[in-house]
């Protein structure tokens, strides 16, 4: 049996695939230290109506089958509008393999990203490069990507962005005790 030449190539295109595919960004420290969390100042709102914080589960260190979850899975009916977390611009909406139909909003001052994943579907007038405010309906829960079928959730990550602002890469921010201890 004739050994197989090694391929490094193969792995670069595994790691582009994943960042092409919308998968949440990695981080490249640890994101769920203080220091990190600390980073963010903003006030969030509640993405999803009706989910009591205290109902909030930490899922950010869960693992997955491609890794590190780095986001907070928020359980709610299928349909359920999905509100902007906070002011600031819609920079990319994305279909993706592990992602579904997603939603990537920058805050404000470009510092922060929020990923909105596993949507059913965009709210009818959201488009690229659209202004919206808290509380804007932007999405709707569903099951999209590699979600369970019948375990509709919003998929939720914030990200420190980089000096570049790309929509896809940051250092991951545990968004589980910025939602739970912020103000109603």
């Amino acid at each position: 049996m004739r050994a197989r030449p090694a391929r490094p190539w193969l792995a670069l295109a595994l790691a582009a695939a994943t960042l092409l595919t919308g998968g949440a960004p990695r981080a490249a420290e640890d994101a769920a230290s203080p220091a990190v969390t600390a980073a963010f100042d903003r006030p969030l709102r509640m993405p999803v109506d009706g989910v009591a914080r205290s109902a909030l589960r930490d899922t950010f260190e869960a693992t997955r089958a491609a890794g590190a979850h780095e986001a907070l899975d928020i359980a709610a009916p299928r349909g359920t509008p999905v509100h902007a977390v906070d002011d600031g611009r819609i920079v990319k909406l994305f279909h993706s393999v592990p992602g579904g139909i997603t939603v990537y909003q920058f805050d404000p001052g470009a510092r922060f990203a929020y990923y909105y994943a596993h949507l059913q579907r965009y709210a009818d007038d959201l488009r690229e490069g659209a202004t919206v405010h808290a509380g804007d309906v932007i999405g709707y829960v569903g099951t999209t990507g590699n979600a369970p079928p019948d375990a509709p959730h919003l998929h939720f990550a914030i990200f420190r962005l980089g000096p570049e602002r790309q929509w896809w890469r940051g250092t991951a921010i545990n968004p589980y005790p910025i939602l739970r201890d912020a103000a109603p």
